[in-house]
């Protein structure tokens, strides 16, 4: 398994609208891509963070439960403030990236499914990789967020 890009890092926020005046007013963001996945009961928003080399930089995805049956709504109840949740890194072919994982025996949470940038993803347990919730997600096409 080769190291993909970092996509983006995940937060988990109990306020959507004072998180995107964070990433506007002291970050100085100016960029914002809604990804709402309502099947999980979530609001997404996508920061992009500026290059200066003309490349793709990380995106920061601020993630809002809508209801307390979230996968997140856990993680906020013991973070009351929020904070990140996950890394989530590129590989090419999601299959494949699977296969890998689970022949090394780390454990998948969950199916392979379509994530917010509409591509097909999956999380590695964080016990299985050195604390750290893990998304992994098959590169997304040019323009998707």
């Amino acid at each position: 398994m080769k190291l993909g890009r970092l996509n983006h890092i995940g937060v988990v926020v109990p306020d959507m609208d004072a998180a995107v005046a964070y990433w506007r007013d002291v970050m100085g963001a100016t960029s914002f891509h809604e990804a709402d996945v309502p099947q999980d009961g979530l609001k997404i928003i996508f920061v992009d963070t500026p290059t200066h080399s003309g490349m793709d930089g990380t995106q920061i995805e601020l993630i809002q439960p809508l209801n307390d049956e979230t996968a997140v709504s856990g993680f906020l109840a013991k973070n009351p403030s929020g904070g990140q949740h996950h890394l989530c890194f590129e590989v090419p072919d999601i299959e494949a990236a699977r296969a890998e994982f689970e022949a090394m025996g780390k454990r998948i949470l969950g199916p392979t499914r379509i994530g917010a940038h509409g591509t097909p993803i999956f999380f590695v347990h964080p016990k299985d990789m050195q604390g750290v919730l893990t998304e992994i997600l098959e590169t997304p096409k040019s323009n998707a967020h």
